[in-house]
């Protein structure tokens, strides 16, 4: 049965698409058959593997609001074994889509529809990673309802821990709520710059208050990192002997044998 994972921090430009776009490539390098959600409006994770707005037919907007069926919306990437369903604008919507819903049928529950979606085709997948928008809103919501568990990238920055209290407050109401076996799966170091000391003392700092939640793959801060999503490509492909390959190849490994499998 395929493991969901959602990455999510409701603060922007911690790595959340680099990391869904390169872990996703990089499991699928490593022989695991992968679907890549892009669930953020702004479809940076779909323009990122490969796939040019204009070119977008079915979208996950279109599965949400049962316009097509979700296996209907899924896109095979250039890259083997890789899958996406990818995302518009429209998704920007998707909160006034649910409330009016809610509104017309006592039965809608506008947490949910994510799972309903992916549970009927979960089987068909090693791995779905889920990027999520920078926010705690309804999109975020769905995805941690439909979800196994999150991976929590955070910046080697001095404000990094801020704002992580609200995001497991937000986990943990998830769990009371609405999907109890939600876990996290770990915390990802991304952007470490090795010039300074500052990053250092971050990493020790998380790695002491979510201790062995902890990756032990920390993600560099590398030009080449921000170049890839631009020509369409994830690392793996970019630039095959980077350092950025390196750490997402890592960072798989990590996520399989956290996961118990070969």
């Amino acid at each position: 049965m395929g493991k969901v994972i959602s990455l999510v921090n409701q603060k922007g430009g911690v790595g959340k698409t680099t990391t869904s776009i390169n872990l996703s490539a990089s499991l699928s390098v490593l022989g695991k058959k992968v679907l890549l959600i892009d669930l953020d409006p702004q479809g940076n994770a779909t323009v990122g593997i490969g796939i040019a707005k204009g070119e977008v037919g079915n979208s996950i907007y279109d599965v949400l609001i049962d316009r097509c069926e979700i296996d209907e919306a899924i896109v095979a990437s250039k890259y083997k074994r890789l899958y996406v369903i990818p995302a518009t604008i429209d998704l920007a919507g998707i909160d006034i889509e649910f409330m009016k819903r809610q509104a017309d049928g006592q039965t809608f529950f506008k947490g949910a529809q994510l799972k309903q979606k992916i549970d009927k085709i979960r089987n068909e997948f090693d791995y779905i990673i889920i990027d999520c928008p920078p926010s705690l809103g309804l999109i975020t919501t769905n995805a941690l309802t439909a979800s196994n568990s999150v991976i929590i990238p955070v910046q080697c920055e001095f404000f990094a821990l801020e704002g992580i209290l609200q995001l497991l407050n937000s986990i943990v109401m998830t769990q009371k709520s609405l999907n109890p076996d939600l876990d996290i799966e770990g915390v990802l170091l991304t952007m470490l710059d090795s010039r300074t000391n500052l990053g250092f003392e971050v990493v020790d700092e998380i790695r002491k208050y979510f201790k062995d939640r902890v990756y032990n793959t920390i993600i560099p801060r590398l030009i080449r990192l921000t170049e890839a999503p631009s020509h369409g490509k994830p690392i793996v492909a970019y630039d095959p002997k980077s350092k950025g390959t390196e750490a997402y190849l890592n960072l798989a490994k990590e996520v399989i044998e956290r996961n118990g499998h070969n």
